[in-house]
């Protein structure tokens, strides 16, 4: 049964970018480098062979295009991505990525998450971030996984994990790269318990 998911890392203390909206604090903890271009064993790969939609904040956006100079190198995006549709939400105009299927959105996410499911056929959806977004889906019980890596870093302010009170998620996997540890957990009332077999105890 095709997932949504928020894949994403965290902080040690549960932020995923510092005050200043930044993630080099991540690239620095993982040795510099981008996770989508990490070894086979961090998960990534499989992961992202099993997206068909994927969705994010107009922040994380921003943050990615000038991060990766999409501007001057959309080929940076179309060569991590490839084709998968991406909503954007956003209220404001916003930069479009050359040969990039990113599709602007705003509004309750429910109907949005209908178009991605569509999209995404019998494929998982990916919630990017940021977490604001993430607690909306979850809001409407449309939020199945959380797949969160833990770096081993702290920050102390910045942008929380999931800005919302969720309670009695089932843990389903465990993986170490390094000193990096990628946590699954099964979020109540998705359909997360019904995939993947048994969790952990």
């Amino acid at each position: 049964m095709p997932l949504t998911q928020f894949y994403t890392a965290a902080s040690l203390d549960g932020f995923l970018a510092d005050e200043d909206g930044s993630l080099q604090w991540l690239f620095d903890a993982a040795g510099g480098e981008d996770p989508a271009e990490s070894p086979e064993d961090s998960g990534w790969a499989g992961f992202f062979g099993a997206v068909g939609a994927m969705a994010m904040g107009a922040t994380t956006y921003e943050w990615v295009h000038a991060h990766e100079e999409l501007d001057r190198h959309p080929e940076r995006w179309t060569g991590v991505y490839a084709g998968v549709p991406c909503w954007v939400f956003t209220h404001r105009d916003l930069p479009v990525v050359a040969g990039a299927d990113v599709r602007f959105a705003s509004g309750p996410v429910a109907p949005v998450h209908a178009e991605m499911a569509a999209a995404a056929a019998d494929r998982n959806v990916w919630l990017v971030g940021g977490g604001d977004l993430v607690g909306q889906f979850h809001d409407d019980g449309l939020l199945d996984q959380l797949v969160v890596t833990l770096a081993p870093v702290t920050l102390g302010a910045g942008a929380p994990l999931l800005p919302r009170r969720v309670e009695g998620m089932t843990l389903r996997d465990v993986r170490t790269t390094g000193a990096l540890v990628s946590l699954t957990y099964d979020v109540p009332g998705g359909s997360g318990s019904r995939h993947g077999g048994e969790p952990l105890a």
